[in-house]
């Protein structure tokens, strides 16, 4: 490789051609490969780095706590989840329908490594998301009012693919936090599709949201396109053996 096409291949950001060049133009060159297939594998190999580098970065921007996979769950261990209703939702059917998965059941039955699983599945297929423990994201919305950037905040958050909001639950929130918080759920209606995981049945949201109206409000909107999965089964956090 010359220098003048190193740095063609360095301006052009064809990194992935840089490396393999020499190599492929000797195998080329011993087993008698054509321009065109050469110039084919050249190609592939730099796509395949780019979608490479652009899963790496949308994993990167989605904030997610682990990288769970819904082919590591341990499903024998969990007998109160479907593995065939998650194998359904791998399709990412419901993101195209813009519906809605809340997991509802006890702590540690695996509702967090099921949500991920999911946006990771949704990350692989070239979906945006985002990742956001329940208290870390009421805490954004209470320091958005502070320097007003509140309409910033839910603008972001609106437009993802796959919004997953982890462990709703008793927090201790102000008005305006349950007033962001249904803007942003009202924004996303119909438009994107949103996990929610929670330990609270519905009918327990009045209690830390407040606002019953405005809850009700909320909850018409979550559960009108929702799949309601109720988690059960042993804690994946017990100590084994």
């Amino acid at each position: 490789m010359t220098d003048e096409i190193a740095q063609l291949l360095k301006a052009l950001h064809l990194g992935r051609v840089a490396e393999i060049l020499d190599e492929e133009l000797a195998a080329a060159d011993k087993n008698g490969l054509g321009y065109q297939d050469l110039l084919a594998r050249l190609l592939r190999a730099q796509w395949h780095r780019n979608q490479e580098t652009a899963l790496a970065w949308r994993i990167r921007r989605a904030g997610m706590p682990e990288q769970w996979t819904l082919e590591s769950f341990p499903w024998k261990r969990q007998p109160g989840v479907s593995r065939k209703q998650f194998r359904d939702f791998a399709s990412l059917d419901f993101i195209a329908k813009s519906e809605n998965v809340v997991l509802t059941g006890p702590t540690g039955v695996g509702k967090t490594g099921l949500a991920s699983g999911l946006l990771l599945k949704a990350l692989q297929n070239g979906h945006r998301g985002v990742f956001l423990r329940a208290q870390d994201l009421f805490d954004e919305m209470y320091a958005s009012l502070a320097d007003r950037s509140s309409r910033k905040l839910v603008d972001r958050l609106a437009r993802v693919d796959l919004l997953v909001v982890d462990e709703m639950g008793y927090l201790n929130l102000r008005p305006e936090q349950t007033n962001i918080f249904f803007k942003l759920m009202e924004e996303r209606y119909r438009r994107r599709a949103t996990i929610i995981t929670t330990n609270l049945d519905y009918d327990e949201w009045h209690n830390f949201l407040g606002n019953r109206a405005l809850v009700d409000a909320l909850l018409s909107r979550l559960r009108h396109q929702c799949h309601t999965v109720r988690t059960e089964g042993p804690s994946l956090r017990d100590p084994q053996g």
